[in-house]
C-alpha cells in the first residue's frame, strides 16, 4: 500500500532516535576514507503513523526525493548522504549486511528470497534479527531508503534494497538510484541529525 505525503505532517516526537558514533567509513567497494560525524539516525523509515497519514507502522512510501527532503526536515533531521548511511549500516568493521557478515535468512530482512514471496512494504521493526549492533532496524530490505547523495545524472541515491529485491541489493555497499521525482511504493525515507 503507498502512502502518499501530502504536507506537513509529521510528529517529531514520534521518532526513535539511535546514536551511532562518528568514525571513518572505508566508503563503497574501492574502500575510499570519508570521515562521518556522531549521527543520531531515526531507528526505522518513518511510518504512516508518524506522518499522520493513518495509525499504521507501514513505512511511509509513494514519496519524491523533495517530499524525503521535507518528512526528514519535519522529524528534525536531514536524509543521510550515501557514506553517512553506509557507516551507518557497515559501521566500523565493514558488515556486509547491516546485521553482520552471516548469510541473509528470512528472520533478518524482508527480501526476495527463498521462504518468502513479498509484494509489498511490511510494518517496520518486524525483523529484529536484521538490526545493527546500536539497534537501528530495518536498513536491509522492506524499502529502499533515499539519500541527499546526488547519482549518476540526474538521480539521488537509494540504499538498503526492498521487499522486492535479491539479497545482493541488502549489501551495505550497494548503490542503486531512482530519478528525484519517483514515487514507488517501494522507497521510504529515514532521517538522521547530529546530536
Amino acid at each position: 500500500m503507498t502512502i502518499t505525503h501530502t504536507g506537513p505532517l509529521v510528529r517529531p516526537r514520534s521518532v526513535r532516535w539511535i546514536h551511532v558514533p562518528a568514525g571513518t567509513c572505508l566508503y563503497g567497494d574501492a574502500r575510499k576514507p570519508r570521515p562521518v560525524p556522531d549521527l543520531l539516525v531515526a531507528e526505522t523509515p518513518l511510518t504512516a503513523a508518524q506522518c499522520g497519514v493513518g495509525e499504521t507502522d507501514l513505512p511511509i512510501t509513494g514519496i519524491s526525493h523533495g517530499d524525503a527532503i521535507g518528512l526528514a526536515a519535519e522529524a528534525g533531521g536531514r536524509l543521510p548522504t550515501s557514506v553517512e548511511w553506509e557507516w551507518i549500516a557497515a559501521g566500523p568493521s565493514r558488515r556486509l549486511y547491516p546485521w553482520g557478515d552471516e548469510p541473509w535468512t528470512p528472520d533478518r530482512a524482508l527480501l526476495t528470497g527463498t521462504g518468502q514471496s513479498p509484494r509489498a512494504a511490511q510494518p517496520v521493526g518486524r525483523y529484529p534479527s536484521g538490526a545493527t549492533p546500536q539497534g537501528v532496524l530495518d536498513l536491509a530490505g522492506n524499502v529502499w531508503e533515499w539519500t541527499a547523495s546526488t547519482a549518476m545524472g540526474l538521480g539521488k541515491i537509494i540504499r538498503g534494497g526492498s521487499y522486492a529485491s535479491p539479497p545482493l541489493y541488502a549489501h551495505t555497499t550497494f548503490l542503486n538510484a531512482a530519478p528525484v521525482e519517483r514515487r514507488s511504493p517501494g522507497i521510504s525515507v529515514r532521517p538522521v541529525r547530529t546530536p
